[in-house]
């Protein structure tokens, strides 16, 4: 990858998750970046033999391909699409176990591994950093993809740079250093702007919690928890250690009246 060559991206969409996606890496990624899309099939079976039956002709080239599908079968479809297009690396989030289970995303993994593509797959998206990501509760892979890490300096887990008024104690400024693919984000630093630094935190998971979130609400086993939550706890976690130099601690004594 060179400063002269811009990040070719092909995306895969079936539905609104990844048509929200590529338009917020349309509007927020870099100028250069060129970026096509192809409309998943709506219906797929669940064992693929004939992969390319479901593929069409001809695929634009691609340096990274982006799997925003809704059916666990467009997971058996990139081995082929990273053929036809070139593709050296690819995302494939666990945003809900029904469009990619773990298992799965294990193959996957090998699959792609096996003919020489870099294949991550963040659960949920928004875990990806530039060196790694989150598949369970405390436990994070890491990759070396230069294609990969490209796209996650500008999308993947939340980085807000905070600024506080310390005269105040609020959020005056918000900086989005990575939004999330969805954008939640964004959208988050924009909310905070006037927060208290006390009410910050809370703030930011209720704001992400308010946005239209695609991970899934349902109990992941690899959590114990929704992936929803998983995600924005990444986001309070984030804007937490920011904020709390300024806050101001309250201790409650039993027996002890308050001013």
């Amino acid at each position: 990858m060179t400063e002269a060559k811009p990040m070719r991206i092909l995306a895969i969409v079936s539905g609104d998750y990844g048509q929200r996606h590529v338009s917020n890496i349309r509007s927020h990624g870099p100028a250069e970046w060129v970026i096509e899309t192809w409309q998943a099939p709506g219906v797929l079976p669940q064992v693929l033999d004939y992969p390319e039956e479901f593929l069409p002709d001809a695929l634009p080239a691609a340096d990274l391909i982006l799997s925003f599908g809704e059916l666990p079968g467009v997971a058996e479809l990139l081995p082929e699409m990273a053929r036809m297009t070139g593709a050296r690396a690819a995302i494939a989030p666990v945003d809900n176990e029904a469009w990619l289970p773990r298992g799965l995303a294990r193959q996957l993994r090998g699959w792609m591994q096996s003919i020489g593509v870099t294949c991550v797959t963040p659960k949920p998206l928004c875990s990806l950093t530039e060196t790694d990501y989150l598949i369970a509760r405390r436990k994070r892979l890491t990759y070396e993809d230069p294609w990969i890490r490209e796209f996650a300096r500008y999308f993947g887990q939340p980085n807000l740079l905070l600024t506080v008024d310390p005269i105040r104690r609020t959020i005056s400024g918000a900086t989005v250093v990575r939004d999330a693919v969805c954008g939640c984000a964004r959208h988050v630093a924009q909310g905070l702007i006037g927060v208290s630094a006390d009410d910050a935190e809370q703030q930011a998971g209720l704001l992400h919690h308010h946005y239209p979130c695609l991970a899934s609400m349902g109990i992941d086993s690899d959590f114990g928890d929704t992936l929803m939550h998983i995600s924005g706890n990444l986001l309070k976690d984030n804007v937490a250690p920011q904020v709390k130099p300024y806050r101001q601690i309250q201790y409650i004594i039993p027996g002890i009246k308050s001013d």
